[in-house]
């Protein structure tokens, strides 16, 4: 073996220092021509794939209780929604946060079982159930296989209709919510959205608190509120349950009336909230962080209700003054200035007149430069109107974006849920489509300039208070209002 092995060594040695052969040169023609034209031809796009809007049916059980469903077929999978009209708005004033930690304390365990044995309850079935409050309104739901849909749809009903509110589940429950509260309140985006929605509605306003709650609204909170808090909002006049998926309008009526068709309570119509005032920025409102290294900026204006019609016509010139990444407003601010990695702005239609907010956070040495900019850009709305360019392609992006609000059941679910606590039609996706495509250059004019205005915008800046104050001062855009963050409550 050993003989073999030095051989093979020597016979590589010698090949290696043998004269190399000539190799005879191949020569290769570059012929190109007619067969390679493609390569210089850009492939033309095809046709867009049609835009299909989901279909919603709904009806009404004897006891008031809406059924609404959507099918898709597709997958043996079925999203329930229990959807009900009272959300954080309905909050008392000095009780922010009650309804989000009520909704969140039904997961906390339901007639003969505890939280634990909840949980596995639903495990069993391969699935979780979720719960959570909006400002118009709140849920609990549930996404599982078509074939366990009567097992989940008995635990829901538990849920709902004999949720335990045990002491020492509430307790947790708001533990956890406080030391949530604790992280977020050094959060600049927690901080300056609270201040925000104070300086747009007022704090007595249904929207003018966040629905989370401070630390100090939520330490406030007891079993009795949070019970309380169930026994108006639980009633079948405004709840909802939604279907979305292997399912029909059959078969969700009959698992609707099997499993809350008892269920009773006093109609208690939720009022809408208020139309707040739409009035001249005269102060700048500046959440105080000492040594931030960036200065988080908020401007915005109560704007419009969902449903109004000129919603269509403001999501497209909203879509071109910071709605997406090609926005001016991030092209200015990210792209031609440096000042921040994203800047964008967003209308947030509601029950009630919902905000339309521009945010930023941008390097604190430029906080001054970057207001100037912001406000600039909605200057220029006017000054430089918006070309059919940017119209046909704010029109594309927020078409081409409407399918991932239905992408799976459990979006689907959450979409026919919206229609519930809106009170919007059921064709209203349809409506939004029909109204993105032809809103037409003058309707997008005329609400640039109405919603739109420079001076009607409210302004709140968290960072540094005296980078703000040696920048933002010499503006002159308001006079600058100090607001102490909210303090972080001790946990009992």
């Amino acid at each position: 073996m050993r003989r073999a092995h030095a051989l093979l060594i020597a016979a590589s040695l010698l090949a290696a220092c043998a004269t190399p052969q000539k190799t005879r040169e191949v020569e290769v023609k570059e012929d190109r021509g007619v067969e390679e034209q493609w390569r210089r031809n850009r492939p033309q796009p095809g046709e867009p794939v049609p835009l299909r809007v989901p279909k919603f049916s709904r009806t009404e059980l004897p006891n008031g209780l809406t059924v609404i469903v959507s099918e898709r077929h597709d997958l043996p999978i079925v999203a329930v929604r229990v959807a009900l009209r009272t959300g954080s708005a309905a909050d008392p004033e000095g009780k922010a946060g009650l309804a989000r930690l009520t909704y969140q304390l039904l997961l906390e365990g339901a007639g003969k079982l505890d939280a634990a044995a909840l949980d596995q309850a639903f495990a069993d079935l391969g699935t979780s159930a979720s719960a959570d409050a909006t400002h118009d309104g709140g849920f609990v739901a549930v996404d599982v296989m078509t074939e366990r849909l009567d097992a989940a749809m008995e635990l829901l009903a538990d849920i709902v209709l004999h949720p335990r509110f045990d002491p020492a589940s509430f307790q947790h429950r708001k533990e956890q919510t406080l030391s949530t509260l604790a992280y977020q309140v050094g959060n600049p985006s927690f901080l300056g959205m609270e201040a925000m929605a104070a300086t747009l509605y007022g704090e007595s306003h249904p929207y003018g608190r966040t629905v989370s709650g401070t630390p100090e609204t939520v330490s406030s909170l007891t079993l009795e509120d949070a019970r309380a808090f169930w026994k108006r909002a639980a009633v079948p006049s405004q709840a909802a349950v939604v279907f979305a998926g292997d399912i029909t309008m059959d078969r969700a009526v009959e698992l609707a009336t099997r499993y809350f068709g008892q269920w009773k309570g006093q109609a208690v119509a939720q009022p809408e909230p208020p139309t707040p005032a739409v009035e001249p920025r005269r102060r700048i409102v500046v959440v105080p962080k000492p040594g931030l290294q960036q200065t988080l900026i908020l401007v915005g204006r109560p704007a419009l209700r969902a449903g109004d019609p000129d919603e269509y016509p403001l999501e497209l010139a909203n879509a071109v003054f910071g709605g997406l990444f090609g926005s001016r407003l991030n092209m200015n601010l990210r792209e031609a200035k440096g000042y921040t990695y994203g800047a964008r702005s967003s209308v947030d239609a509601r029950r009630g007149v919902g905000p339309l907010i521009a945010y930023s956070q941008v390097r604190a040495d430029v906080t001054g430069p970057a207001l100037v900019e912001v406000f600039a850009e909605l200057q220029g709305l006017r000054e430089r109107p918006i070309t059919e360019e940017e119209l046909e392609g704010a029109r594309e992006g927020r078409i081409r974006s409407m399918p991932g609000w239905f992408e799976t059941v459990g979006a689907l679910a959450s979409a026919g849920s919206r229609l519930f606590w809106l009170d919007l039609p059921l064709d209203h996706y349809d409506q939004v489509l029909r109204g993105l495509e032809t809103a037409t250059p003058a309707q997008v004019r005329q609400v640039v300039e109405a919603y739109l205005d420079p001076e009607l915008m409210q302004v709140v800046l968290v960072g540094d208070p005296e980078i703000i104050r040696a920048q933002v001062e010499p503006l002159g855009l308001g006079e600058l209002v100090f607001r102490q963050p909210p303090a972080i409550a001790s946990i009992p």
